[in-house]
């Protein structure tokens, strides 16, 4: 039996009819009769995309030099992150995976306590509720169930003017958990809007390996809307995201959104994305880098100087010389601390296997001792 061809070769991107976009490439803007932008704050949103790139930069070179353990980096996804978060409620909850660093900075979160994850000194040491941002899922894909039944309970209790937002990557939508969680999400109309940001990689294949079709087209098998937007639009993300959150507010069900975007970066900081992709494809995704589309644009209209945008880059070198130094100080946890929150009552193999390694570490206390 023939297997039948699928994704001969990396295919180029370029905007549909389909495709939701506000804002060119070359930073001109263009209206949408379906996605009003009315006031926003252009300069904010820019604001927001240079300090956390710078954010994301410091935390490559945190890592490099043996600070960190990891680093999932955001580089090229600017735009779908700020736009979509700038597009929550503050009484919207929004669940991540383990690159929306963008949005965790848009919820108030300190990028500190994402670099504490990182570092190894905690699991996550924020209050999901404080600020409305859940924490960091590994498990791929596993955040999708969570969110959908985070929604199912917003139902449940009755709450007003709340909604859900769930973020994944192209490579989740491989998982059974997102099938799952479309399926429950579209058959008990729970107020959650999926998320995508389509960078191309899952890990290192692209979306023809994964997908027959492009991922927004999925919602229709499930019963409720989807819609792609160019990922590294700022404006059409913020637009899209509102109207889709508004939706599920009203009890209209859920939304699948794909923001078409690149990443730019390494999958990790363990991942070398050379041995996957050309480096003339990278150089034709700088030309549409989300931030410099920005900038173009409040340059091309006046509505930003050189003044400003110096400023900006002065508050983002500011952020990275604190985030290196709060960094560099926070203390080690103690080597036990590696058994507590495994499991949310006492486990007999934990127990064991606890003593066993205290008993490891205290041989070489006294090992020390004796020299």
């Amino acid at each position: 039996m023939a297997i039948p061809p699928h994704g001969h070769g990396k295919k180029e991107w370029h905007v549909t009819a389909e495709t939701i976009q506000l804002l060119t490439p070359e930073g001109e803007r263009v209206d949408h009769p379906d996605y009003p932008l009315g006031e926003v704050d252009i300069k904010g949103m820019y604001r927001d995309m240079v300090l956390v790139r710078r954010i994301d930069t410091e935390a490559i070179a945190l890592q490099r030099q043996g600070e960190l353990g990891l680093w999932a980096s955001l580089l090229g996804q600017e735009a779908a992150q700020i736009g979509s978060a700038r597009a929550l409620s503050p009484k919207d909850m929004a669940f991540p995976s383990y690159r929306e660093h963008g949005v965790a900075w848009c919820r108030g979160l300190d990028p500190l306590r994402v670099i504490e994850m990182f570092r190894g000194v905690n699991n996550g040491a924020w209050d999901p509720e404080e600020h409305k941002f859940h924490l960091y899922t590994i498990v791929i894909g596993d955040q999708t169930l969570h969110a959908t039944g985070y929604a199912m309970g917003i139902q449940r209790d009755a709450s007003e003017d709340e909604a859900v937002i769930v973020y994944f990557g192209d490579g989740a939508t491989s998982q059974g958990d997102v099938s799952e969680a479309f399926a429950w999400a579209s058959v008990y109309n729970a107020p959650v809007v999926f998320f995508c940001q389509n960078n191309q990689f899952a890990i290192s294949a692209p979306p023809e390996r994964q997908s027959r079709v492009p991922i927004y087209q999925r919602a229709a098998g499930f019963g409720f809307p989807g819609v792609q937007v160019d990922g590294n639009d700022v404006l059409a993300c913020y637009a899209v995201t509102r109207k889709a959150m508004r939706a599920a507010r009203e009890g209209e069900g859920p939304t699948l959104i794909e923001a078409f975007t690149y990443r730019m970066g390494a999958h990790t900081t363990t991942d070398d994305p050379t041995r996957y992709r050309l480096a003339s494809e990278l150089e034709t995704w700088r030309l549409r880098d989300p931030i410099e589309r920005v900038r173009s644009y409040l340059a091309r209209t006046g509505e930003a100087d050189s003044t400003f945008f110096e400023q900006v880059e002065a508050e983002a070198d500011e952020l990275a010389a604190k985030l290196r130094a709060a960094c560099l100080a926070l203390p080690d946890p103690p080597p036990l601390a590696l058994f507590d929150h495994v499991y949310a009552d006492r486990s007999a193999i934990l127990d064991a296997e606890r003593a066993q390694f205290a008993a490891y570490l205290a041989g070489f206390e006294e090992e020390g001792a004796e020299q």
